[in-house]
């Protein structure tokens, strides 16, 4: 089968080439236009109560609170008269502004809760109607105005503050990552010519990926965060693809023969490797699909739109190329370069001593792994807030300023509203909200609470009741909007009788239902990549033992880089360095990070197990199968792993933490797959297995004989001992 798309695209070369071209061209024009059509939000599930909340306060109440104008004064405080007069002009314009709603100034309604402790600075308050709008809204009032300054944040800019920083970080990530990736390239294969075509395969990946993401973003809410993704990931399987068939070519090169023979064989094998390698990594990538997190489906859409895209471009125009190009893919070579050579007798003298003492070797690295997989027993989590990003940022200046000086603020309150109008009951319901243990301060429109006693009415309770509908402001004790407390008071909340049905909202229960909704859907996720991933993977060798030796290393591994990641972005280690602020995890990021490194796994797990599969096949015993597919496969391993960590490294300059998170944890997770769990662990397994590695019943033999996936015709290589 993969043969005879070998001999097509070696026939129709130019043809290829030329559909290939205009198909880019295109896609270039249209994927340009994705970047307007995409979202900074989607952490949230728009079924969960916390989601229905929020609808009814924009519905009833013109929206919650999520721009926030922190007005400093430059001299005295903000009563004094030239301050009171230029605040209360600025509230009369925020309050005209077309854009906003909702306004609430200090200087208008005189509420403690807008003022800081120090007196120094005040707070106008209001809700941003579009998105888009933000970054002219700020425009508008940012910066000196007289005797004040005024810096502006909330929810609506932290927002417009992420997108602009990951626009910039890409720009960034790439200026590092291409020149680093191109140079390193050339001295992987010692050769100009050969050098630029992973580039080929990794640009058509991820500028398709761009067009597709621009036809799902007209259709559906998208992240903008799947574009980190998409030149990460295109990049990276362009290299991995690109490195195996254009070493495999070199090979048949260089055993003589035609050259449209050598392609068609060079499919066959390699193009067998590339397709199964990128359906585990889009199985695994398919799991996203089942979260509500648009966040998460983001990554889906992208993901598996670069892997088969890159898969394609492996499959059908690399071919084309090595057809044109013939023996010149090895012009350019380097004057230092050596005879091309495939076979790495470092990774054979690997693989020898560790089948010689398996135990030795592997015990270190499973020491290793779990002891860094530890810290993931105290792992907490979160979701995104302006502290993702670093101080500069407008949003996180005045987030940091809020959470120090503003003890009282509604921004972390948690947010209860009635569904219907609960009458003359409201007081009771809103007293006995105060008394739960962890609730500092209840407001409504029939009056403020604290512990049970009656503070009376203040102006603000006016803006807390609508037509068939109320709105109650509870004020947890803890100064944490997503502390471990505040998830707890939420908790309390819903289980406390109500007059009326009611939904609870606000930051604390957002975090409540998104961890349940990853959590409910996680044992169908994690099933399904595992029952998927087995099923590819004896399709791939015929043996039901391969899978599962694959599956549990590769948990392992990830558990290490899990918890490695613990500890650096919960706990801080090198916090300093990298310029971030420790803080739970987000949930969303955590899953992806999983899909993505368990999918990148697997895509070596398939590179390796296909060259000892085949020297096993041609006839070579169970040591000798391991030292030569490792000999064969080990380099273009290690070469492959240590390119896509580069890209994937790059977003650790990230000024987005969770990016930050996703880049370091996705690239050591890569390394370290590539080198302790490859290099030791598997040849270590096989050792184990012995002469049962490629056993299955007789029933599923017979099975894979019908369905499995191989080429009539074996590649022409030798299967000599590499030792």
């Amino acid at each position: 089968m993969f043969a005879r798309l070998g001999r097509f695209a070696a026939d129709h070369a130019r043809a290829v080439l030329a559909v290939a071209v205009l198909l880019m061209i295109g896609a270039g024009a249209l994927g340009m236009t994705a970047f307007g059509k995409l979202h900074s939000q989607g952490f949230t599930d728009p079924a969960a109560e916390s989601s229905q909340a929020q609808d009814l306060v924009q519905r009833d109440f013109g929206g919650g609170t999520n721009f926030v104008l922190l007005v400093q004064a430059k001299a005295g405080t903000v009563d004094d008269a030239a301050v009171r007069a230029a605040g209360t002009e600025l509230g009369r314009r925020v309050a005209a502004d077309r854009a906003l709603s909702g306004t609430a100034s200090y200087w208008q309604t005189g509420a403690p809760a807008l003022k800081s402790a120090d007196g120094r600075s005040a707070l106008i308050v209001a809700h941003a109607e579009n998105q888009k709008d933000v970054e002219n809204i700020v425009d508008r009032y940012q910066g000196d105005d007289g005797p004040v300054t005024v810096t502006a944040g909330g929810a609506a800019v932290a927002n417009t503050d992420v997108t602009d920083q990951v626009a910039k970080d890409l720009m960034r990530a790439e200026m590092i990552a291409v020149p680093i990736i191109a140079i390193l390239l050339v001295i992987v294969f010692g050769s100009l010519v050969a050098a630029l075509l992973p580039l080929v395969v990794g640009g058509i990946a991820v500028l398709g990926t761009f067009a597709e993401l621009s036809v799902i973003g007209s259709l559906t809410d998208v992240s903008v965060f799947a574009i980190n993704l998409t030149t990460a990931l295109g990049l990276g399987l362009g290299i991995d693809y690109a490195l195996l068939t254009v070493n495999r070519f070199r090979e048949e090169i260089a055993a003589g023969g035609d050259v449209r023979d050598a392609v068609a064989r060079t499919v066959g094998s390699a193009g067998r490797t590339i397709a199964f390698s990128a359906a585990t990594v889009a199985v695994a990538l398919a799991a996203l699909l089942l979260f509500p997190l648009y966040f998460l489906r983001s990554f889906a859409y992208a993901g598996i739109g670069v892997i088969v895209i890159a898969m394609l471009g492996a499959l059908f125009v690399l071919p084309a190329l090595l057809k044109v190009l013939g023996p010149r893919v090895n012009a350019g070579r380097l004057p230092w370069a050596r005879p091309t050579s495939t076979v790495s007798p470092w990774w054979a003298r690997i693989a020898g001593a560790t089948l010689r003492r398996p135990a030795r070797a592997a015990l270190p690295v499973l020491i290793l792994l779990v002891l860094a997989a530890v810290p993931l027993f105290g792992v907490r989590f979160g979701t995104p807030d302006e502290r993702v990003l670093q101080p500069p940022a407008s949003s996180r200046v005045v987030g940091d300023v809020l959470r120090a000086d503003y003890p009282q603020n509604d921004s972390r309150a948690i947010q209860v509203v009635t569904v219907g109008s609960p009458g003359a009951a409201l007081g009771g319901y809103a007293q006995r909200l105060s008394e739960l243990p962890g609730v500092s301060h209840v407001s409504s429109s029939a009056g403020d609470y604290s512990h049970g006693r009656s503070l009376g009415v203040s102006p603000a309770d006016s803006t807390l009741a609508a037509r068939d509908a109320q709105r109650l402001t509870v004020l947890p004790d803890t100064t944490d909007s997503r502390s471990a407390e505040a998830q707890d008071v939420v908790g309390q909340i819903r289980r406390t009788a109500a007059p009326t049905e009611v939904k609870v909202g606000g930051d604390a229960a957002v975090l409540v239902d998104s961890k349940h909704a990853i959590a409910s859907r996680l044992p169908l996720a994690g099933g399904l990549i595992a029952v998927t991933t087995f099923v590819l993977l004896f399709l791939f060798t015929g043996s039901i033992l391969q899978p599962l030796r694959a599956l549990l290393f590769n948990l392992l591994s990830l558990s290490a880089t899990l918890g490695l990641m613990v500890l650096v972005f919960q706990h801080g280690f090198a916090s300093s360095v990298l310029g971030f602020t420790p803080l739970p995890l987000d949930t969303s990021m955590l899953m992806l990070l999983f899909c993505i490194a368990f999918g990148l796994s697997m895509d070596y797990e398939v590179f390796v197990i296909s060259r000892i599969k085949e020297a096993h096949d041609a006839g070579a015993g169970p040591r000798e199968a391991v030292i030569q597919g490792l000999s064969r496969s080990g380099r273009i391993v290690s070469a492959a792993a240590a390119l896509l960590a580069v890209s994937l490294f790059a977003f650790g300059t990230s000024g987005v933490s969770f990016i930050q998170m996703f880049g370091i944890g996705t690239g050591l997770a890569v390394l370290l797959d590539a080198t302790l769990v490859r290099g030791v662990l598997l040849p270590a397994g096989m050792r184990l297995l012995g002469r049962h590695a490629w056993w299955a019943p007789a029933p599923l033999r017979r099975l894979h004989s019908r369905v499995g996936l191989s080429e009539a015709e074996t590649p022409r290589v030798p299967v000599s001992s590499a030792t």
